[in-house]
Order: structure tokens, then sequence, then C-alpha cells
């Protein structure tokens, strides 16, 4: 049943989810979000995702369609599948929301962005320190592919 206290609810956890998924603040008609729902439908939390390029975000398509988001964005897709919770790309109209995408996670993952680490470790740090380390791993990656079999640096 959909009460003016179950509204409220709602509204104040997408106002905490936006806030968290990149200091935006209410969701306007027009923004596209990755918004995670319960078994019965019920707003669980969201991530807001881009259309523009900007530091920090990764291009990636959802559907046919390209977005920019977070790494976090990702890994909180995943955790929230796990979770036992259905998550969406969805669309702002202004009189409520359309799902535009379904099944996000298996269309873009860690990896897809260069990322080896655990959704939950990801979830863990800072989004400079995500883009550090995945900066880091790629160069001691490409260090170790090239050793030669059986060299000091192949140890």
């Amino acid at each position: 049943m959909y009460t003016p206290i179950a509204a409220a609810a709602i509204t104040v956890s997408m106002l905490l989810g936006s806030a968290h998924a990149g200091g935006s603040s209410i969701p306007k008609p027009g923004d596209f979000y990755m918004i995670a729902r319960d078994s019965a439908g019920e707003f669980a939390g969201s991530h807001k995702i881009f259309h523009r390029q900007s530091s920090g975000l990764y291009k990636v398509r959802y559907c046919q369609r390209e977005y920019w988001v977070r790494a976090h964005t990702i890994a909180w897709t995943q955790v929230e599948v796990e979770n036992n919770r259905r998550v969406k790309v969805e669309f702002n109209f202004g009189k409520g929301w359309r799902p535009l995408c379904e099944n996000p996670e298996r269309q873009v993952t860690l990896a897809d962005i260069g990322l080896t680490e655990d959704a939950r470790m990801i979830l863990s740090q800072s989004e400079a320190q995500v883009g550090a380390l995945s900066r880091f791993s790629a160069i001691s990656n490409s260090f170790q592919k090239d050793a030669p079999e059986g060299s000091y640096h192949g140890r």
C-alpha cells in the first residue's frame, strides 16, 4: 500500500542515495539513475549515472546507450544483485521513474573497466583510491606479462 508515510520514506531514501552517489541533490526530471529495488518493488538505493564525461567516470554501455559511471556504481550494482535486489537503469520523467534497462550487472562488470578487485573492496575505498589502485595494478601487470619465464621479475 502506498501511504504518505511510505512516500516520504522513499523520498528520504532517494535523497540519501543520490547524495551518496554523487553529491547531487534531489533527482530532477531528465536524470538517469541505477535504482535497486527489493522483491516487492520497493526502493532500496540508487546511484546517479551521467551522459557526459567527467573526471573519475568510465564510459559504459547499458542496453545500447552510452553512459558515464563511477567505479563505485558498477561495484554497488554487483553487490545489490548479490543481495537479491533488482537493479535497473531508470529515467526520471518528472512524474515518476521509467525503467530503461534491465540487468545492467550482466552488461558491465568491474573487469570491463580494468578493475580486478572485489566489489565490496572497491566500495570500501574512496573514488580517488580506486583510480590510483587501478593505475598501479595496470602498471604492475604490464611488467609481469613482459617478464621472461624464470627471470627474477617473473618470480
